[in-house]
């Protein structure tokens, strides 16, 4: 402890001497516990380690049961028991209670399996971070670089000053590196340098942030588009299919009752479609005609819709214009009864 309070009284006094001088000081720190954390092969490693752990316990807590089931034994017949019988039980329990303390200690004490295990995990990733520190201090002059999961006690940090996330992306390019072509290896340093800008100018990383959400809005509306151009595309093919179906019941003699009806206009026509349907009729032999017409040309199939509107609009001025008629008829009637009367 007295060490730690020496650094940190040795670190302010030089940091007093570098500002009187002049010269701005820099200070960062990192997290260990959150880098390895984030590493996967110690999450990998640290996981198989949870599991031999797991398995010390249940063999300790069973160790534990056998001896609490010998003591309940031998409350129960102590009474039964001689005094050389009941020692002699005594003495077994004491023994197994030692045995079971000793291998607690040896899996689980401070210089334990477990302790020893995780410091060999961490080892080969703590050397490869403190070297990737140093090539930070060193790229872009830090003067103290502390670790904030160590003994070393911080009371406050700004976290701006924290440089974990640029150890981990150094970590993360090593293995990455590996594994890359040249062509990926300059699209990664051309990533690795603005990164590395951005971690210098705290502004250039909120422009590239706001360069990130528009992107992916943009994204998000080609999306959107995508689908519902999918979705108008699924719909004319549907009433394609459709009409295709009832052209070729048509030819065969037949409507069939299962296929899926043209999609209208509007309600209207919905109406009229519903009520201008035709019932479906059996051929003389009770089947349908085996023979398959062949598929419909798209300009067909333009035609075939062009026909059908052509004819529902007919329809409907057909039917607009009877209608007048009636209303004109009426209304003479009406004036021919009005004119009787007065006369």
């Amino acid at each position: 402890m007295r060490k730690q309070f020496l650094f940190i009284f040795l670190a302010l006094i030089v940091a007093n001497t570098s500002q009187a001088q002049g010269k701005t000081t820099r200070i960062g720190y990192i997290d260990m516990e959150y880098i390895l954390e984030n590493v996967s092969d110690y999450k990998e490693a640290k996981s198989q380690l949870e599991q031999k752990a797991q398995k010390w316990k249940q063999e300790v807590e069973a160790k534990k049961l056998n001896i609490n089931n010998l003591k309940e034994s031998l409350k129960t017949e102590k009474a039964l028991l001689t005094k050389e019988l009941i020692e002699e039980r005594e003495t077994e329990i004491k023994f197994l209670e030692q045995e079971m303390m000793d291998y607690q200690q040896k899996q689980f004490g401070s210089d334990g399996n477990l302790m020893r295990q995780k410091a060999a995990l961490a080892k080969p990733i703590q050397d490869q971070v403190f070297t990737a520190v140093q090539d930070i201090a060193e790229a872009k002059n830090y003067d103290f670089v502390f670790d904030k999961s160590s003994d070393l006690t911080m009371l406050f940090s700004n976290k701006r000053f924290d440089i974990s996330d640029q150890v981990l992306r150094i970590l993360n390019r090593t293995e990455k590196r590996e594994q890359l072509t040249k062509k990926q290896l300059k699209e990664q340093e051309a990533k690795e340098n603005m990164e590395n800008a951005i971690d210098e100018n705290p502004a250039m990383a909120d422009r590239q942030k706001a360069l990130d959400e528009k992107r992916a809005a943009r994204e998000k509306l080609i999306q959107d588009r995508k689908l519902e151009q999918e979705a108008k595309r699924k719909e004319y093919d549907d009433r394609r299919k459709a009409l295709q179906e009832e052209r070729e019941a048509k030819k065969n003699g037949t409507v069939s009752g299962t296929a899926p009806a043209v999609v209208p206009a509007s309600a209207a026509d919905a109406a009229k479609t519903n009520s201008t349907a035709k019932t479906a009729t059996p051929t003389a032999t009770g089947e349908t005609p085996a023979a398959q017409q062949p598929a419909m040309t798209k300009a067909e199939e333009r035609q075939l819709l062009y026909e059908q509107r052509k004819k529902e609009l007919e329809e409907r001025r057909k039917k607009i214009l009877e209608e007048r008629e009636a209303a004109k008829k009426a209304k003479e009637a009406e004036s021919q009864k009005t004119n009787t009367t007065n006369n």
